[in-house]
């Protein structure tokens, strides 16, 4: 049965119709189905609080206000959800505003605490390192430990992982192209010495005959999915006795060593392809907590002052 036309009048237009153009919006602007995705699960908790069926011209700021305090309330939810699900709703409102749907407002996003993100330990990663029995293993364990040594070589994100190709790996200039970005700009990482060995060898077991292929497969040659990804990795750690798992967690521990061996803040920033210094900065204020524990072991002063005790007293005449 077709549905009637109507003529919709901007003043009894409901969240649910205003945020079906937004969606359109967001396709008109080339938005990555990921993005698309986490809008409509953030819009499903949306209208648990404000119902689809409210007029778009009767939300205010006490609407706004309202849906903060309820985040609050909602005990299954942690302050990272409440921060992104204010920020989502946010966003749609202000699409409202730019049409002319609703008067302009200053909506002020509920705070959220970050924990600092737990990296691998030193300990971990030698155990997560060590190359094993190219003649007993399988092709996926051996996969992922060059996966391993790169995500550490690189600190890329996961869907930039997947996404290389053979192609991307180019030897002769020691570079690997990442073409497969969260802000869609290309990427050119160096190569370092360990890293291009890796590579080459595993290129050679990878047994490929299209430059055009995945540069990491499943067992039967085709692109992994990222929850192939996942648990491939899940499963590599745990079998190795490490506990953590999650392949973004190798890209805090690549921003963490950085700094710890005292990388430029300005280099890292185009390595991990953030669009600005203060991304990057805000990225390691998650990491203080865990850097501090490493900084206590390089204590100056205590060490100084341990040499002091140390040194003999000699009496002056």
């Amino acid at each position: 049965m077709s549905k009637k036309l109507r003529i919709l009048l901007n003043n009894a237009m409901t969240l649910q119709e205003g945020v079906e153009e937004f969606y359109l919006d967001c396709e008109a602007r080339n938005l990555r189905p990921g993005t698309l995705k986490h809008y409509r699960d953030s819009v499903r908790q949306i209208y648990k609080v404000v119902p689809a069926e409210t007029i778009i011209s009767s939300i205010d700021e006490d609407t706004w206000d309202t849906y903060k305090i309820t985040l609050r309330q909602k005990a299954v939810l942690n302050d990272m959800s409440i921060y992104t699900y204010g920020r989502d709703f946010k966003t749609i409102l202000r699409y409202f505003m730019k049409q002319g749907w609703l008067p302009h407002m200053e909506l002020s996003l509920p705070k959220a605490d970050k924990a600092p993100t737990e990296t691998y330990t030193d300990e971990e990663l030698q155990k997560l390192l060590k190359k094993p029995n190219l003649k007993r293993c399988s092709f996926t364990e051996y996969k992922c430990w060059v996966m391993v040594n790169f995500l550490l070589s690189t600190g890329v994100r996961q869907n930039s992982l997947i996404n290389i190709r053979i192609k991307d790996i180019d030897f002769e200039t020691e570079t690997i192209h990442i073409n497969v970005t969260k802000n869609r700009k290309p990427l050119l990482i160096p190569m370092n010495d360990d890293i291009k060995r890796v590579l080459q060898e595993y290129i050679r077991y990878r047994q490929s005959n299209d430059v055009d292929d995945y540069l990491f497969c499943n067992e039967y040659g085709f692109k992994l999915t990222k929850g192939t990804a996942y648990h491939s990795m899940y499963e590599y750690n745990k079998r190795r006795g490490v506990e953590k798992a999650g392949l973004h967690r190798f890209r805090h521990t690549f921003a963490k060593k950085w700094v710890l061996m005292g990388g430029n803040v300005v280099t890292l920033q185009k390595v991990l392809g953030h669009s600005s210094l203060d991304i990057t900065q805000n990225y390691l204020n998650l990491l203080v907590c865990d850097i501090k524990q490493d900084i206590d072991e390089f204590n100056i002063l205590r060490n100084l002052k341990q040499e002091y005790i140390k040194m003999p007293v000699t009496n002056r005449k």
